[in-house]
Protein backbone atom coordinates (compact mmCIF):
# COMPACT_ATOMS: atom_id res chain seq x y z
CA UNK A 1 0.00 0.00 0.00
CA UNK A 2 2.79 2.14 0.91
CA UNK A 3 4.58 2.07 -2.92
CA UNK A 4 1.05 2.66 -4.59
CA UNK A 5 0.75 6.00 -2.20
CA UNK A 6 4.56 6.90 -2.97
CA UNK A 7 3.68 6.04 -6.89
CA UNK A 8 0.80 7.85 -7.22
CA UNK A 9 2.66 10.87 -5.43
CA UNK A 10 5.31 10.18 -7.90
CA UNK A 11 3.33 10.52 -10.96
CA UNK A 12 1.31 13.01 -9.86
CA UNK A 13 3.83 15.52 -8.78
CA UNK A 14 5.39 15.09 -11.62
CA UNK A 15 2.54 15.89 -14.10
CA UNK A 16 2.81 19.46 -12.89
CA UNK A 17 5.89 19.69 -13.79
CA UNK A 18 5.61 18.84 -17.36
CA UNK A 19 2.29 20.36 -17.49
CA UNK A 20 3.74 23.72 -17.96
CA UNK A 21 3.88 25.49 -21.09
CA UNK A 22 6.35 28.35 -21.67
CA UNK A 23 5.29 29.81 -25.04
CA UNK A 24 7.56 32.22 -27.10
CA UNK A 25 10.77 31.82 -24.51
CA UNK A 26 14.00 29.79 -25.96
CA UNK A 27 17.12 29.52 -24.47
CA UNK A 28 20.28 29.91 -26.67
CA UNK A 29 23.20 30.76 -24.13
CA UNK A 30 25.71 28.48 -25.42
CA UNK A 31 29.32 29.54 -24.23
CA UNK A 32 32.40 28.89 -26.87
CA UNK A 33 36.11 28.25 -25.78
CA UNK A 34 38.90 30.57 -26.86
CA UNK A 35 40.52 29.93 -30.05
CA UNK A 36 43.93 29.43 -29.77
CA UNK A 37 46.02 30.20 -32.74
CA UNK A 38 46.00 27.63 -35.09
CA UNK A 39 42.65 26.27 -33.60
CA UNK A 40 40.29 28.21 -36.49
CA UNK A 41 39.79 25.15 -38.45
CA UNK A 42 39.13 22.33 -36.29
CA UNK A 43 36.53 20.60 -35.36
CA UNK A 44 36.25 21.17 -31.86
CA UNK A 45 38.12 24.59 -31.13
CA UNK A 46 37.63 23.68 -27.44
CA UNK A 47 39.67 20.49 -27.62
CA UNK A 48 42.14 21.88 -29.58
CA UNK A 49 42.33 24.78 -27.17
CA UNK A 50 42.70 21.86 -23.98
CA UNK A 51 45.66 20.57 -26.15
CA UNK A 52 47.52 23.47 -27.13
CA UNK A 53 47.21 24.98 -23.52
CA UNK A 54 48.84 21.48 -22.51
CA UNK A 55 51.31 21.74 -24.75
CA UNK A 56 52.14 25.24 -23.83
CA UNK A 57 52.75 24.85 -20.43
CA UNK A 58 54.82 21.62 -20.76
CA UNK A 59 57.31 23.18 -23.66
CA UNK A 60 57.21 26.49 -21.08
CA UNK A 61 57.77 24.81 -17.90
CA UNK A 62 60.81 26.05 -15.98
CA UNK A 63 62.42 25.60 -12.57
CA UNK A 64 63.06 28.75 -10.93
CA UNK A 65 66.86 28.77 -9.48
CA UNK A 66 65.12 28.94 -6.12
CA UNK A 67 64.09 25.65 -6.25
CA UNK A 68 64.97 23.29 -3.51
CA UNK A 69 64.66 19.53 -2.85
CA UNK A 70 62.28 20.89 0.04
CA UNK A 71 59.41 22.12 -3.58
CA UNK A 72 59.31 18.33 -4.91
CA UNK A 73 56.24 17.70 -5.00
CA UNK A 74 54.69 21.03 -4.24
CA UNK A 75 51.30 22.08 -5.98
CA UNK A 76 50.43 25.64 -7.38
CA UNK A 77 46.86 25.96 -8.54
CA UNK A 78 46.60 29.16 -11.54
CA UNK A 79 42.77 30.60 -11.87
CA UNK A 80 42.86 32.63 -14.67
CA UNK A 81 40.52 33.92 -17.55
CA UNK A 82 41.01 34.45 -21.24
CA UNK A 83 39.46 38.14 -21.09
CA UNK A 84 37.10 39.85 -23.39
CA UNK A 85 40.48 41.07 -25.64
CA UNK A 86 41.50 37.19 -26.04
CA UNK A 87 44.80 37.64 -23.22
CA UNK A 88 45.30 35.79 -19.83
CA UNK A 89 44.32 37.34 -16.86
CA UNK A 90 45.24 35.65 -13.56
CA UNK A 91 42.71 35.81 -11.29
CA UNK A 92 44.14 33.98 -8.58
CA UNK A 93 46.89 31.86 -7.75
CA UNK A 94 46.95 29.02 -4.60
CA UNK A 95 49.51 27.01 -2.98
CA UNK A 96 53.69 26.81 -2.83
CA UNK A 97 56.06 29.42 -1.96
CA UNK A 98 55.91 32.99 -4.18
CA UNK A 99 58.94 31.46 -6.63
CA UNK A 100 56.92 28.84 -7.97
CA UNK A 101 53.97 30.91 -7.62
CA UNK A 102 55.52 33.46 -9.78
CA UNK A 103 56.98 30.52 -12.12
CA UNK A 104 53.10 29.59 -12.76
CA UNK A 105 51.87 32.40 -13.07
CA UNK A 106 54.65 33.56 -15.89
CA UNK A 107 54.13 30.76 -17.79
CA UNK A 108 50.23 31.49 -17.81
CA UNK A 109 50.71 34.91 -18.84
CA UNK A 110 53.28 33.68 -22.28
CA UNK A 111 49.43 32.61 -23.48
CA UNK A 112 49.52 33.75 -26.95
CA UNK A 113 46.80 36.14 -27.61
CA UNK A 114 43.63 34.47 -29.21
CA UNK A 115 40.04 35.14 -30.51
CA UNK A 116 38.13 35.64 -26.97
CA UNK A 117 35.40 33.22 -25.63
CA UNK A 118 32.04 34.42 -26.16
CA UNK A 119 28.40 33.57 -25.00
CA UNK A 120 25.49 34.28 -27.47
CA UNK A 121 27.64 35.77 -30.05
CA UNK A 122 29.32 38.61 -27.57
CA UNK A 123 33.18 38.50 -25.83
CA UNK A 124 33.47 37.28 -22.96
CA UNK A 125 36.08 36.34 -20.37
CA UNK A 126 35.98 32.74 -19.92
CA UNK A 127 37.62 31.29 -16.78
CA UNK A 128 40.47 28.46 -16.51
CA UNK A 129 42.29 26.64 -13.50
CA UNK A 130 45.48 24.88 -13.88
CA UNK A 131 47.68 22.96 -11.33
CA UNK A 132 51.31 23.15 -11.85
CA UNK A 133 53.61 20.17 -9.60
CA UNK A 134 57.29 20.96 -9.14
Amino acid sequence: MKKIIVFTFFVFATSFGFAQNVSGNTVSNKEKAPIWPGCEEASSTSNCFNQKLSQHIAQNYKFPKEYTEADKGTKVVVSFVIDENGEPQITKVTGGKKYLQDEAKRNILAIPKMKPGSLDGKPRAIKYTVPFKF
